[in-house]
């Protein structure tokens, strides 16, 4: 794989039809033990879990990382607090995004990306129930246009 380049290990599609994402962050994990191989094996779960940052520091919550087959009794525990390695200024920003109303920070996606585990989350505003119905309505209304195009098209 070229450098540089990430390779998708988990996605939390639930994020986009909840919330609005605004803007992103990549971080690096601290990871323990057998975490790096069972991630690498894509046992992953980004689901529920979301970002706090406590004390000038960002950790993710309720990341769910399952335990590795052949871990025996090293394995870690899955659901445990994982730090977040961040630049001052971009703690600094993620502070004031967090004292914001309405405002979250949420995890979108888990890669490996040189060799090292990194998480791209988002500052998220959640969306309202006739918010999703649009966004709905939006995506069935591209779907037949593309459809019509392509029937067109076979004539």
């Amino acid at each position: 794989m070229p450098k540089g380049v990430g390779s998708t290990i988990a996605q939390n599609k639930k994020a986009s039809h909840d919330y609005f994402i605004e803007d992103t962050f990549e971080a690096g994990l601290v990871l323990q033990g057998t975490e790096i191989k069972a991630i690498r094996a894509g046992k992953v779960n980004l689901r529920d879990s979301f970002v706090r940052i406590d004390r000038n520091e960002a950790f993710v919550h309720n990341m769910h990382i399952a335990h590795y087959e052949q871990g025996n009794r090293f394995n870690h525990e899955p659901l445990r607090t994982r730090k977040l390695l961040l630049h001052k200024k971009e703690i600094a920003r993620l502070i004031g995004v967090q004292k914001m109303g309405g405002y979250s920070l949420i995890p979108l996606k888990l890669y490996i990306k040189d060799g090292y585990a990194k998480l791209l989350f988002g500052t998220a505003k959640g969306k309202r129930n006739y918010d999703k119905r649009q966004d709905l309505k939006a995506k069935d209304a591209n779907r037949q246009i593309e459809k019509a195009l392509r029937d067109r098209q076979k004539y």
